[in-house]
């Protein structure tokens, strides 16, 4: 199996009401180390630019408006295949169909407001972590 790096956000539904540490808890039971985090206020350009495979969809004006309401935590995993791994403990888009145990069921109060964020491949994975962190910043 290969180590490998993929992105977070512990949305802002996450951060407003305290989440943070617990959400971190699922992330490293699961296996997966944070090898970077930094909590910010994403400005409007930023999640415009981060969500803009979504610019022609009808909830594209709704979702950018939901990640700069609030502050996000941004995030760089590491581990075995922390990719897949990391969407397996995220749990489905829509907290009612998610697993039991996952964040999204655990925490998650919407489709809408659903906790968490993360890349769904490695290429994707690259762009977002870049986005956000350089190099200095992600120490393993």
């Amino acid at each position: 199996m290969a180590i490998e790096r993929t992105f977070s956000i512990l949305k802002p539904d996450a951060t407003r009401r305290n989440l943070t540490g617990a959400v971190n808890a699922a992330i490293e039971e699961a296996g997966l180390r944070i090898v970077a985090q930094r909590r910010v206020r994403m400005t409007r350009e930023q999640a415009e630019t981060f969500y803009g495979v979504h610019r022609e969809r009808p909830f594209f004006g709704e979702l950018v408006e939901s990640m700069i309401a609030a502050p996000v935590v941004v995030q760089v995993l590491e581990g075995e295949n922390a990719i897949a791994r990391y969407r397996e403990v995220m749990g489905a888009t829509n907290p009612a169909n998610a697993a039991d145990g996952t964040i999204r069921k655990r925490f998650a109060l919407s489709v809408g407001e659903n906790t968490v964020h993360g890349s769904d491949a490695p290429e994707t994975a690259q762009v977002e972590i870049a986005q956000f962190f350089s190099g200095n910043d992600i120490v393993g």
